[in-house]
């Protein structure tokens, strides 16, 4: 079987890429599917490649499995998502890998506090918990992480 490539996303994606970015979101039971959020993910999309984003897909064979939001001057990883059907096979993985070679020495995310599932991941992938605030616009407890790269000797 073959891997999902992970590419550059394209303006005549992001409708589909808000679809799974709302379907993933909805597997934390942090939200509910809805026209609403999808709406406003979708406009959040175009928001935040204005003010910089790097987005990238997954994409399995013209199929969005995935997909990778990043802030490049804030090393930030924003958005990491993968569509219901691809969980458990070890893309997010591959997505966070992807992350590091274009973010080789830090990288700074956050999540939220009832996503119990995601922040314990990226504790498994060596992210170190640094901070915890609310989120004034959605009033959702968030938790900060860091990854640093470490040199071996």
């Amino acid at each position: 079987m073959m891997q999902p490539t992970i590419r550059p996303a394209r303006p005549d994606e992001h409708d589909e890429i808000a679809r799974v970015w709302m379907e993933s979101r909805v597997t934390t039971g942090l939200s509910q599917p809805s026209d609403g959020l999808l709406s406003d993910l979708r406009a959040r999309m175009s928001r935040e490649i204005e003010k910089g984003w790097s987005l990238f897909v997954a994409d399995d064979r013209g199929t969005i499995a995935g997909m990778l939001a990043l802030h490049l001057p804030t090393v930030l990883l924003d958005q990491l998502m993968i569509a219901p059907a691809y969980q458990g096979r070890s893309l997010g993985r591959r997505l966070l890998a992807f992350a590091r070679r274009q973010l080789p020495d830090e990288i700074w995310l956050r999540c939220a506090r009832d996503n119990e599932k995601a922040w314990r991941w990226y504790e498994r992938e060596g992210f170190a918990f640094e901070d915890e605030k609310l989120n004034p616009v959605t009033g959702l407890m968030m938790k900060y992480y860091r990854w640093k790269r470490t040199d071996s000797a």
